[in-house]
């Protein structure tokens, strides 16, 4: 009787959960994301021992997945956090610790920093495992680069990979310099340009179709696709990314804005308009002017308590601007000291995916010439998406 209640209580769950899904601010035809097709990938897990790769942007309305999951009896081993931590509080490049998560006691185990692939003891007694995090479409920001260490780790210990997939918010275009392997590290590992227009489903099928996995080992994947959805299909993610990226505007910039982080040029941590003003200590970058402070999600911002000088791009139009280099060209110009704009060279290559873009602003060339360069190299990447794509 026992076990008859229990199953009857997860099926109405489940039901629930599903009605919330489609009722929600949506009509019937409305978008839907791959976690809030819950019947879709319920039969995958029933009697499995299931890891999870989530932070707090893994919700079906507002309820995180972990917890749903719970509460319909699947057994949860493992939650493996990204960058900024399960619950999306840690600062950017912050170390994030280990440890148990004190609404489910499911024990938390940090892919950030030294441990960024899952060890084959942390995949031991795992049946499947679960990747859902919120993407914003640009090739630096890290969690892609922590789906690509999971799919190569559930490779090698003969684990499949569901992902329930989430739109990208800058999937309408593709564009960008494609990253030179030479460049690879952590905020690039495949070679695709800075806008790589792909669902983290997508990029997936790509990594493992074209064999860019470590001895081109190919991941089991299983992919719940979203719903009522295109690549031209207006997107704005309900919940924040990241601490610093608070809303749909600093999205949309944070593929052309990102480049001056390695640079004296602040991007607005320590405010709040982070990656929606940019600005210097010199007078001369702008009439606007804000002064970062040390806050939760932005520790030791670059140019703390200095006065700085630059644009609010807080309200612009950025929905058809897509990336552009003229932020980027006009500050390096206007620079009195060109050997200074640079305070992390290397890692402004890493950012570009290449040196030439660094070489190119140092010798002048314009926006159109640069563009030039690697037009070439993303017509190539163009070509190859297409086979991967599940969003026409």
């Amino acid at each position: 009787m026992f076990r008859f209640i229990k199953h009857t209580l997860a099926f109405y769950l489940v039901f629930v959960l599903a009605a919330c899904a489609s009722t929600s601010p949506k009509t019937s035809t409305s978008l839907q994301t791959g976690a809030e097709q819950v019947n879709e990938y319920l039969p995958l897990l029933k009697g499995k021992t299931v890891a999870l790769v989530v932070n707090h942007t893994t919700t079906i309305g507002k309820t995180h997945l972990a917890d749903s999951l719970k509460s319909l009896g699947i057994n949860i081993k493992t939650i493996f956090a990204p960058e900024h931590g399960f619950r999306g509080t840690a600062d950017a490049g912050e170390h994030v610790s280990n440890g148990v998560d004190k609404k489910t006691g499911i024990p938390i185990v940090s892919l950030y920093g030294s441990n960024k692939k899952p060890k084959p003891e942390q995949l031991a007694g795992i049946d499947i495992l679960i990747f859902d995090i919120q993407d914003v479409g640009a090739r630096f920001y890290t969690y892609t680069s922590t789906m690509h260490y999971l799919m190569e780790a559930c490779a090698e210990n003969n684990k499949p990979l569901l992902i329930l997939d989430r739109p990208n918010p800058n999937g309408h275009y593709v564009d960008g310099p494609v990253l030179d392997r030479k460049f690879a590290s952590f905020v690039g590992l495949n070679p695709v340009p800075i806008v790589h227009g792909c669902t983290v489903a997508e990029l997936a099928l790509l990594i493992n179709g074209e064999g860019w996995l470590k001895n081109g080992v190919k991941c089991d994947l299983k992919i719940v696709k979203c719903k009522n959805y295109t690549h031209n299909t207006p997107y704005a993610p309900p919940i924040a990314p990241s601490p610093n990226m608070p809303n749909l505007q600093s999205i949309l910039l944070y593929p052309s804005i990102c480049l001056f982080e390695p640079t004296e040029v602040s991007v607005g941590r320590g405010t709040d308009l982070q990656f929606q003003v940019i600005g210097s200590p010199h007078p001369f970058d702008g009439a606007y002017t804000f002064t970062p402070v040390d806050k939760p999600g932005a520790n030791n911002p670059p140019q703390e308590g200095v006065l700085c000088y630059g644009l609010n791009l807080s309200k612009i139009d950025a929905t058809q601007m897509g990336l552009t280099l003229k932020y980027v060209l006009d500050f390096y110009k206007k620079s009195p000291n060109k050997e200074k704009f640079f305070t992390n060279a290397s890692f402004f290559d890493k950012l570009a995916g290449t040196d030439i873009l660094r070489k190119q602003l140092a010798e002048g060339l314009t926006e159109e010439q640069i563009r030039q360069s690697w037009q070439k190299d993303l017509d190539h990447y163009k070509a190859i998406r297409k086979k991967y794509l599940l969003y026409r």
